[in-house]
């Protein structure tokens, strides 16, 4: 299994809407590396879910539940999607300092990478935000 993050701001999208909707696409992604990203997502996999610019926080789990397809928002055969459901809401949320003064964290790329959408994320630092956030998978 793989981990991701992927981020959406809560005003577009949030971690609650998801939760109503028990599914949606990931649509509209356009940087090349959060793509390829996309493209290496697994049925089955997690991907914390981030609320970008308003909270800066990981609130919780998704599992990517179809493997990428063509984007249906554009024509564009370059770009792909996916579709995640939420899999569990952290008992405590995750905010982007807390990471930031984390040295085991530095890697990370939601650290280094700040500005892209869909984020790899290594089973250590998966276990160790699960571990921050009290939630157990």
């Amino acid at each position: 299994m793989n981990y991701w993050l992927i981020k959406s701001e809560p005003s577009v999208y949030s971690w609650a809407q998801l939760k109503k909707d028990k599914k949606t696409d990931w649509t509209g992604v356009r940087n090349y590396a959060a793509r390829n990203n996309l493209r290496d997502m697994k049925k089955g996999d997690l991907a914390f879910y981030y609320h970008s610019n308003e909270g800066q926080e990981i609130v919780g789990i998704a599992k990517i539940v179809k493997e990428h397809y063509q984007d249906p928002t554009t024509e564009e055969t370059a770009w792909v999607a996916v579709d995640v459901a939420p899999h569990k809401e952290l008992k405590k949320t995750v905010n982007l300092e807390t990471l930031k003064k984390n040295a085991f964290f530095k890697n990370m790329d939601l650290v280094r990478l700040g500005r892209l959408s869909v984020g790899k994320v290594t089973a250590a630092e998966f276990e160790k935000i699960c571990e921050i956030s009290g939630t157990k998978v």
